[in-house]
């Protein structure tokens, strides 16, 4: 039997990036992508370009309503999406935007955990980074460790003698790294979404915070962005 891992694919550059370093080394996996009530619902379309792309074993799209809940931008229709900060601004000590969904990495995770037990899968992939971020608390080392000892700890899989690892292979990459690694790994980007804002199917508002810093790793990678801006 192959081994076996979930990755949670957001659509975006660096969830794809991670898909590719999982299948790299060797791993059977099975995509999961949650339509959480996000406003830039076409993320979800570029997943299932992604899985298609890469030839995933499976890709399964689950509804689940954080909008709900409130919070966030990224879920409230009504709410300013940050746009035009600085790179500066972006990721600065102690800033945690106003598109930060709270807990949604958590309650992400907790969902590939349920996955990841019921297919015996050994591992849980998933791009969060903290170099080049938009300064949220759940995109940390700390938190994908303690996510872990969870999974150690909370599951049938522990008390059986098995583990499940969450692997995080971006945690420490620039954007401009981990758009080289999805390069050497044959990524096509152009299948990739990461606006927060598009103004319309396939194309990117080029204002937001994940714009300005996809735009900055594509420059500093010396790789020509296919993103079309609107």
């Amino acid at each position: 039997m192959p081994k076996r891992a979930v990755l949670l694919l957001s659509g975006g550059l660096d969830s794809t990036t991670t898909a590719a370093i999982a299948r790299s080394e060797g791993y059977e996996l099975y995509a999961l992508t949650v339509r959480y009530g996000q406003r830039h619902a076409s993320e979800v379309e570029a997943a299932r370009r992604v899985a298609a792309a890469l030839g995933l074993a499976a890709h399964h799209v689950l509804d689940l309503d954080l909008a709900s809940l409130g919070g966030s931008a990224l879920t409230d229709a009504h709410a300013t999406i940050p746009k035009d900060r600085s790179l500066d601004e972006i990721g600065a000590p102690g800033d945690v935007p106003s598109t930060y969904v709270p807990a949604r990495n958590t309650v992400l995770l907790a969902l590939a955990l349920a996955w990841a037990e019921t297919l015996g899968a050994e591992a849980i992939f998933l791009g969060v980074n903290v170099l080049d971020a938009s300064g949220y608390p759940d995109c940390r080392a700390e938190f994908v460790a303690a996510f872990e000892a969870l999974a150690r700890t909370a599951t049938r899989a522990a008390v059986t003698g098995a583990s499940i690892a969450i692997r995080a292979p971006l945690i420490t990459l620039t954007k401009a790294e981990i758009i080289r690694r999805g390069v050497a790994l044959g990524i096509d980007f152009g299948l990739t979404e990461s606006c927060y804002d598009p103004p319309a199917a396939q194309f990117a508002c080029g204002r937001c915070d994940a714009c300005a810093l996809r735009r900055k790793g594509f420059a500093e990678a010396g790789v020509v962005d296919p993103t079309r801006y609107g």
